[in-house]
């Protein structure tokens, strides 16, 4: 299964089940900015412990990979859990929303958007993704993050609220990251 194929396969059990999702990291940065190799799909999805069952039971084995005991704690934590796909390596990365501020404004800003040549999907809106990316380079410190980052920018730049990067930065403790990343660019 080709990577445009899984995400067809979890858009589809996403819409069907009717679960809150929207897309993050790559595919999302890709919306806004310029595409890049990724092996895995990044979902943030509303998921509650009695829909982690119904689920799973999509990605059955042995075509896909998912420890169901692992995606009910991820649940429970508010964590994440993944699905493999062994034969192409491909994978997909749920991390479960999160309940705080940010995590509902994430939610409700979702954007419609086309995200392969014949399918629309929820993404993170843009000032979200960059958050996330931030996030994520906070935690790790992959300059692929950063990339991704400055792509968007230079790609839909006028169409990003940098004021509300700016409150969140602060609020989730980004803002020197943030701040590395506008300076890099000349943006301020």
């Amino acid at each position: 299964m080709n990577q445009a194929d899984l995400l067809r396969h979890l858009l589809d059990v996403l819409e069907t089940q009717k679960l809150p999702y929207l897309l993050v990291g790559s595919f999302a940065s890709a919306a806004y900015g310029e595409p890049r190799l990724t092996h895995d799909i990044d979902v943030v999805v509303n998921l509650g412990v009695d829909a982690v069952g119904r689920l799973c039971r999509e990605f059955p084995s042995p075509e896909f990979y998912v420890n169901h005991s692992a995606a009910r704690e991820a649940v429970l934590a508010r964590g994440q859990f993944n699905v493999i796909h062994p034969a192409s390596g491909n994978k997909i990365d749920f991390m479960v929303a999160r309940t705080d501020a940010w995590g509902r404004s994430q939610l409700a800003r979702r954007i419609r958007k086309p995200i392969l040549p014949d399918r629309d999907a929820f993404v993170a809106a843009p000032e979200d993704v960059i958050l996330g990316k931030l996030w994520y380079y906070h935690e790790g410190g992959s300059e692929k993050h950063l990339r991704d980052i400055a792509s968007m920018l230079r790609v839909s730049g006028d169409e990003i609220d940098t004021e509300y990067i700016d409150h969140w930065a602060q609020e989730l403790h980004f803002a020197k990251e943030w701040q590395a990343v506008l300076d890099r660019l000349g943006k301020r």
